[in-house]
């Protein structure tokens, strides 16, 4: 495997933050790390990049170790290029100064295909004021892949765009990855972050895996209720005394069955409806193509095999 973390932990004093984490990653492939804010998303980064050592534990990356109990790689003789939450750019550089600064002469023939392929030929000389949120985020991926990394991280590299262009410059930073086969770790808290872009999904909470899978997979089938509700909302249904769970897409609106649920909210969102609804004394979601009044009755339908079972001990999660 191109990457490989074997039992890794860390611990800030006496607090542990990562508890014994083990994964590997292929070559090329993209994976986002998924958890909420203090889960260890991005300590574990700071581990990889060699800002922060390991307690125990091993780190590997293209057949050399980078951390383990003797060894210590420095952050600058590992190739990982590692892109922050807050594109820090010098102010007093235009835009190549700020890519080119301190780049070794055997990458500097990298240097046109990657102004290129990031879209920033007409921008070479502005300076990261005159730059927008999404060209200053495309100038810090070119001074990352320019020195040709064997690993990317990228630390929430979306939280600080306009919700009106996050999704086409999401999309162009897959394409650039993908066109340059980088190997890549995305970290998120943003579940349509990881379901756009990633191959396979690692959901963390407090430090510890909670479960490793194709995004499709682990939406469909989740280890557990936190990786459930993580991936979205959840609708609760009692059949035979059991208590099951199902997603909002999965209902489809009919028009006559038993199942039937009282509007409690409809509003337009592009290209749907979503409905909130109460179903048997439980709060439901839904989308439909068509509005609907406040009191309206609705009658649905579902699957069963969409439906998500846990135990009695695993359901207690939900509010």
């Amino acid at each position: 495997m191109f990457l490989e973390v074997k039992k890794l932990v860390k611990f800030y004093g006496k607090t542990p933050v990562i508890k014994g984490l083990d994964f590997t990653l292929k070559k090329g492939e993209i994976i986002s790390f998924l958890g909420e804010s203090g889960s260890g998303k991005t300590t574990f980064l700071k581990c990889l990049s060699g800002l922060e050592k390991i307690n125990s534990g091993s780190i590997k990356l293209n057949g050399s170790t980078l951390n383990d109990n003797s060894i210590f790689v420095s952050p600058q003789k590992r190739k990982i290029g590692y892109v922050f939450q807050d594109y820090p750019l010098f102010p007093h550089l235009n835009l190549i100064e700020n890519i080119t600064l301190n780049l070794e002469k055997k990458f500097k023939n990298k240097l046109p295909s990657i102004i290129k392929l990031t879209n920033l030929e007409s921008l070479l000389e502005r300076y990261p004021h005159e730059l927008s949120g999404g060209e200053q985020q495309r100038t810090c991926l070119a001074r990352a892949l320019v020195r040709e990394p064997d690993l990317l991280l990228l630390d929430e590299p979306f939280s600080n765009l306009d919700s009106n262009i996050k999704l086409s410059i999401r999309e162009e930073i897959y394409r650039i990855i993908k066109e340059t086969k980088t190997t890549t770790i995305l970290v998120t808290h943003d579940i349509n972050d990881s379901l756009n872009i990633a191959d396979r999904i690692l959901i963390f909470k407090a430090g510890v895996m909670q479960q490793f899978d194709d995004p499709v997979k682990m939406y469909c089938e989740p280890a557990n209720c936190y990786c459930a509700e993580i991936l979205g909302d959840l609708n609760q249904i009692n059949i035979a005394n059991k208590t099951y769970y199902i997603r909002p897409e999965k209902i489809k609106v009919v028009s006559k069955s038993k199942n039937i649920l009282n509007v409690e909210k409809c509003f337009f969102q592009g290209k749907d409806y979503k409905i909130k609804a109460k179903f048997n004394n439980n709060i439901w979601h839904l989308f439909s193509d068509k509005s609907f009044e406040i009191n309206d009755s609705i009658h649905i339908d579902y699957d069963k095999s969409d439906l998500i079972y846990f135990d009695n001990m695993c359901k207690s999660f939900f509010k």
